[in-house]
């Protein structure tokens, strides 16, 4: 079962108070950015934060429940949703412990310049090549 929009829209509304948070649509759930971090996913019409030592200090008693098959256990945060201050204050101490995510794959080559031998309306003056020793 995916995610309402409805339930994206009261999400955004609980933790708008953390800084810039952001969502991604993926497969019909979201991703929860802070910072550039995923601190948390969205998965049938519930909450589920990323499991860190700031966050379990902050939250005291959490259920943790992977978001979905195959996943590992996130902290599903039910009542505390419903106070935009607490969610805030979890979401920054969690983003604040998690690291940045790696960059993936290679870094792009260096372009080399194209000769002007090669390049436009130059390709007609060509110069003779050079001589070696």
């Amino acid at each position: 079962m995916a995610t309402k929009a409805e339930f994206i829209a009261y999400v955004r509304e609980q933790v708008c108070g953390a800084g810039e948070v952001g969502f991604r649509k993926m497969f019909g759930e979201y991703a929860v950015y802070l910072d550039g971090k995923v601190v948390a996913l969205v998965c049938d019409d519930q909450f589920y934060l990323k499991p860190t030592a700031a966050g379990r200090q902050l939250l005291g008693e959490v259920v943790e429940v992977p978001p979905y098959p195959g996943a590992r256990d996130h902290f599903r945060l039910d009542t505390v949703l419903e106070d935009p201050e607490q969610v805030a204050a979890v979401l920054r101490a969690t983003a604040a412990e998690l690291p940045l995510p790696k960059v993936k794959g290679r870094a792009k080559p260096v372009s080399r310049a194209t000769p002007k031998s090669r390049a436009g309306p130059v390709a007609a003056k060509r110069r003779p090549p050079r001589k070696t020793r």
